[in-house]
């Protein structure tokens, strides 16, 4: 049997036995088979990575026939190339590795056995849509993710915010949805084929022609590819279509780490690269393209600067990082996009699973306000998240000092990489945003961490804190100068910092705690590709020559732009190391050498910190465009139209008349003789009197 059924299929079994035995073999024999089968899945994953970095060709292992109607044929086909085989050691990796962390984070959940099944649904659903050979299998996996990640956000299904969550992702998805479902149908109608290769091979000779769409005439290749970005805008939370991302937090920390590090919100810009040969056909969609994602990456950095809730922070980061990988795609650095994929799903995932971690150590406790100097309390955790940090803020040394060759971080040299590609490729619009937002993601990372490890402990404003150590010792030790918990969602960053030594001496009888170590391995595991997965796998990426040879036609690659990126410059080397540092330097001058200067700045910008801890009042909007006007509609039909006319005329109106005319008949049936005689003379008469009067 072919390696690459047993890694797609295998979770998929393990998601079955799982789910249809739910509790009946207890909870430790699925979750020992699911996350067996995802380690396994793992480890023949890895090989056929490595073989692509030795530049090996492209195979299909068919699987069987799946529909032919007319002239439309799709078989079901598993592709894997080295696009492929980068999306397998992402996916299947982090995915094992969520696995294995959850046994510690949900080990007092009573559903554990469904929270497993759904895990691994949503791990096969993924692999179907990075290995479909053709269009239609590929929005199989598509669908299969909105779906998997619409059952694992509402989890906790008891909980009302959780369900409204999964329902908003839900809903949005179908919005992006519809649009990549046109774009399947118009590229079927185009080019005759749903086949990916033969359609990627034929996109070229469509460059120019036009196609009718809404009653007029476009070019052909901006109206398919626009179509199919629309669907990676949604799934990959693109500015417009982001809003569901922040509220699937609602989900248990290993679901966001899941689906924020390596399965739905990276098919987008998975989608996009597959498609590359399509959209290079197209400036137009190009433009797009980079626009969006530089439009995303810096609104996302901006509204994370202020957000207070960790794993929201975290989430606003990924939206944000997405943006980097698709203007990378934008201006052609496909390569630098899918490496940025690749360093990001480690140290995201890591930073989720690292938030997790503090969120355990106390007791449930989401706002970074009332953390503080954790780092002595979980020292591994603190670690583990530095090494995350030091990644996503791209933390390194530019060859440009003397050195050949770049040396840093995970994030160093995958970002870098996409500025550096922005500016090469004669897009300066798209290289300062990438800047920006490269001092911005430095300042609100180091924002955790600050907030999170370092400084006097603010525990004791907590609800969760005091009911925990009012648990452990049968009293609360709640302060009234503590920062209370409606003061929690609404003030600024340092509005507590006066209180800090109260606070500090209500946090006595709570001491946070470690993690177990199930869940500290894969904590260990991710940092070290948060530290060495960009400067040991970069130059298959990105490097010119070493590029062509592993792509080797699985996307796009300009192996003269990945030349041209390393002979900007050297202040546009620097430029992002330099925002980097001021990143790092304002953060810490903002909550450690001077901790109430962002309650005075957040004071003095009212108006501004409002509409970015708003979110730029995006759900605000679409509440009053769409939602307001659909419950309005859905008020009218209600209303007019089925209780004033379905039940006017249909129960409560002729079926009524029916009714009232069956009750009058029944009181007719006495059971006397004379009764029946009576109304017999009553009927005789009355047709004599018609026969006379006619």
């Amino acid at each position: 049997m072919s390696p690459i059924l047993i890694i797609v299929f295998l979770p998929l079994l393990a998601a079955v036995v799982a789910g249809l035995s739910n509790k009946a073999f207890g909870s430790v024999l699925p979750k020992a088979l699911t996350t067996g089968a995802l380690f396994a899945s793992c480890a023949l994953s890895w090989p056929i990575f490595l073989q692509y970095l030795h530049g090996a060709e492209a195979t299909v292992v068919p699987v069987l026939t799946w529909m032919s109607s007319g002239d439309f044929h799709s078989e079901w086909a598993l592709r894997v190339d080295s696009l492929t085989a980068v999306m397998l050691v992402v996916i299947t990796s982090v995915s094992a590795l969520v696995h294995l962390y959850s046994w510690g984070y949900m080990s007092e959940d009573p559903d554990q056995p469904r929270f497993f099944a759904y895990l691994s649904l949503f791990t096969f659903a993924m692999l179907m849509l990075v290995t479909a050979n053709n269009l239609v299998q590929m929005f199989f996996g598509w669908e299969g993710v909105g779906l998997a990640s619409y059952l694992l956000i509402g989890f906790w299904f008891r909980k009302p915010s959780a369900n409204a969550a999964a329902i908003k992702a839900f809903v949005v998805n179908r919005v992006g949805d519809l649009g990549f479902m046109l774009g399947i149908f118009g590229t079927f109608l185009v080019f005759g084929t749903i086949d990916i290769p033969t359609i990627l091979a034929a996109a070229p000779g469509m460059a120019g022609s036009t196609i009718g769409f809404v009653g007029m005439r476009f070019d052909t290749m901006t109206v398919l590819c626009l179509l199919l970005f629309l669907g990676a805008m949604g799934k990959s939370a693109q500015l417009g279509l982001h809003t569901w991302l922040p509220d699937a937090m609602e989900g248990p920390t290993p679901v966001s780490a899941l689906i924020h590090a390596a399965t739905m919100v990276t098919a987008g810009v998975f989608m996009v690269c597959r498609l590359s040969p399509m959209f290079e056909t197209s400036p137009t969609a190009m433009g797009v393209v980079t626009f969006v994602g530089a439009a995303t990456c810096l609104f996302a950095a901006t509204v994370g600067l202020v957000q207070t809730d960790i794993k929201r922070v975290i989430a606003y980061s990924t939206c944000s990082q997405l943006g980097y990988m698709f203007f990378a795609a934008g201006v052609g650095a496909y390569g630098a996009a899918m490496f940025h994929l690749f360093t990001h799903a480690f140290f995201k995932a890591l930073l989720f699973l690292g938030a997790g971690s503090v969120i355990h150590a106390m007791h449930h406790e989401q706002d970074m306000r009332f953390y503080g100097g954790l780092r002595k309390h979980i020292p591994l955790t603190f670690w583990t998240m530095m090494a995350g940090t030091l990644a996503i803020t791209g933390v390194g040394l530019p060859a440009v000092f003397g050195n050949h060759l770049a040396i840093g971080f995970a994030g160093f040299h995958s970002k870098d990489a996409i500025i550096e590609a922005a500016w090469a490729a004669g897009v300066p619009s798209a290289f300062w945003v990438g800047v920006f937002v490269a001092l911005l993601t430095s300042f609100y990372s180091w924002r955790v961490v600050f907030l999170t490890f370092y400084g006097k402990p603010r525990w004791a404003g907590s609800e969760h804190i005091q009911h925990a150590v009012h648990d452990a010792h049968g009293h609360d030790t709640h302060h009234d100068d503590a920062p209370s918990a409606e003061d929690a969602g609404h003030a600024p960053d340092a509005h507590h910092a006066a209180h800090d030594d109260h606070a500090h001496e209500g946090t006595a009888g709570y001491h946070p705690h470690e993690s177990p170590f199930v869940m500290l391995i894969p904590l260990l595991l991710l940092s070290l590709g948060a530290i060495a997965a960009g400067f040991v796998f970069h130059g298959f990426f990105i490097e010119a020559e070493e590029g062509a040879h592993f792509w080797n036609g699985a996307i796009a690659f300009d192996a003269h732009l990945m030349h041209a990126m390393h002979e900007v410059p050297t202040w546009v080397k620097l430029s992002a190391t330099t925002a980097m540092l001021l990143g790092l330097l304002g953060s810490w001058y903002a909550y450690i050498g001077k901790p109430g200067f962002a309650a005075a700045v957040a004071g003095h910008f009212r108006g501004l910190y409002a509409f970015l801890l708003n979110k730029w009042y995006f759900d605000e909007l679409y509440d009053f465009l769409f939602v307001r006007p659909a419950f309005a509609i859905g008020r009218v039909l209600w209303k007019a139209g089925d209780e004033k006319t379905i039940d006017r005329f249909g129960p409560n109106g002729l079926a009524n008349i029916v009714r009232l005319g069956s009750v009058g008949a029944v009181k007719l049936q006495s059971g006397y003789l004379y009764t029946y005689a009576f109304i017999m003379l009553i009927g005789l008469t009355a047709a004599l009197t018609w026969v006379i009067a006619g």
